[in-house]
């Protein structure tokens, strides 16, 4: 039997919870348990962050007791065992109660990468009331239902009834006007968050690119008075400031397709220039480590009308990635043009994806270990940014990776002929 409207609605909405939950929290997950009676045990009703469904029944099997004690209990608690969620749940994670007045529904379990602040705790906290809302609104729309339809057996009864159901009725108004109020205190929670981000990255994106251009005018020979060790120096300095000023464009890009503010702009592109001009901004990497870089096209690869300026981003970040995590050998570029789609895959010989890393490499700022973070310049969310681009352009991508064997991270956007 097809679902109701009205079940298919709470479906809706709690997922939608479940996605809010999970976004809020870094690119951890989100896990919402919610019970169909109060004297049953709450049950997975919606999932977000995950790779698969079958990854979330199993995350929800591995936290389920912890849900069933929130919900018990009423009182928020942390995870009893946050490492069964693996990397996720680094930061931190939460189980939060699903009440409205006198009833619990279920529990809402976050885990995150990062910690969890108070603006989000608090973003959380809001959303656990909003499902909570939304479920006790059907279990009332339920009771009415069932009043409704014994209200004709006879007109005493039916008064009796109608009272009941206009005192219901008087909730169901109650709880959409909380409703209203509690996505209200959302949206301003998070344009509060979005605000934050783009001043912030802004802010520092001035000052810094001042010290960048000074460095540049001193090794540019202004000041030819300053040792060899010092040039030396500023030369480090210039590179972790252009690594900065990468990495706060990279939040303000993600920030911008969040808010639907990076728009796409068609034009003819020569994709093998593109791949040149890439290669030439990360060679002094390349021959840092002796890494040689093969290119692989299909000729004739001709000239196509797409992104010029998303393209050139997604290819530097994959190629800068794979010198990055590559000491020593080669990297293959290949591309091929397949009806109306670009086909393209970057192949190193670096030290390569566990496959229990795989699956997060794309969330936002997922390093693979803490070890990583120190050798490995980046704040992890150049991988992301490349996904986010490539949903922009109704693209698509795939990873394939072995440890110690290295890595092959291929991409395909729809073009068109020029």
């Amino acid at each position: 039997m097809a679902p109701s409207p009205r079940t298919q609605h709470l479906t809706a909405a709690l997922r939608g919870v479940a996605s809010r939950a999970a976004n809020s929290s870094s690119g951890g997950c989100a896990l919402l348990f919610a019970s169909d009676a109060p004297d049953q045990a709450p049950k997975l009703r919606a999932a977000a962050g995950f790779a698969s469904a079958e990854e979330a029944r199993s995350a929800a099997d591995a936290v389920g007791a912890d849900a069933q004690e929130t919900a018990d209990t009423r009182e928020p608690r942390s995870l009893s065992a946050p490492e069964r969620l693996g990397s996720r749940a680094e930061g931190g994670s939460t189980c939060l109660p699903l009440l409205f007045e006198n009833s619990c529904h279920g529990a809402l379990v976050v885990a995150s990468p990062g910690p969890i602040d108070d603006s989000t705790q608090v973003a959380l906290g809001q959303l656990a009331s909003s499902a909570a809302v939304h479920l006790d609104h059907l279990r009332i729309l339920d009771e009415v239902e069932g009043l409704r339809s014994t209200a004709d057996e006879s007109q005493s009864l039916a008064d009796q009834k109608n009272d009941e159901l206009l005192k219901l009725s008087e909730e169901l108004f109650a709880q959409d006007i909380q409703l209203l109020r509690s996505n209200e205190k959302l949206g301003k929670i998070e344009k509060l968050k979005n605000d934050f981000i783009e001043k912030m990255s802004l802010e520092l994106r001035t000052p810094l690119n001042a010290i960048i251009e000074a460095i540049i005018s001193v090794l540019a020979g202004e000041h030819d008075a300053i040792s060899d060790g010092a040039k030396a120096s500023l030369r480090n300095a210039l590179d972790e400031g252009t690594s900065f000023q990468r990495t706060l464009q990279n939040i303000l890009d993600l920030w911008r397709i969040k808010q639907g503010e990076l728009p796409v702009e068609l034009q003819e592109v020569n994709f093998a220039e593109i791949v040149e001009e890439t290669i030439f901004s990360v060679q002094e990497t390349l021959d840092a480590k002796q890494i040689q870089v093969v290119k692989s096209f299909e000729e004739p690869l001709p000239k196509v009308i797409t992104d010029l300026g998303k393209t050139n981003q997604i290819l530097f970040l994959l190629l800068e990635n794979a010198a990055k995590f590559t000491e020593a050998g080669s990297i293959t570029i290949s591309a091929r043009i397949e009806k109306d789609t670009l086909h393209c895959s970057i192949e190193d010989t670096g030290i390569g994806i566990c496959p229990d890393d795989q699956q997060l490499i794309f969330d936002e700022f997922f390093q693979v270990d803490e070890l990583s973070s120190h050798r490995y310049r980046g704040a992890g969310l150049g991988l992301t940014l490349v996904r986010d681009l490539l949903v922009l352009l109704e693209g698509d991508c795939n990873l394939q990776s072995e440890p110690g064997r290295g890595t092959t991270v291929g991409f395909s956007i729809p073009i068109q002929i020029a």
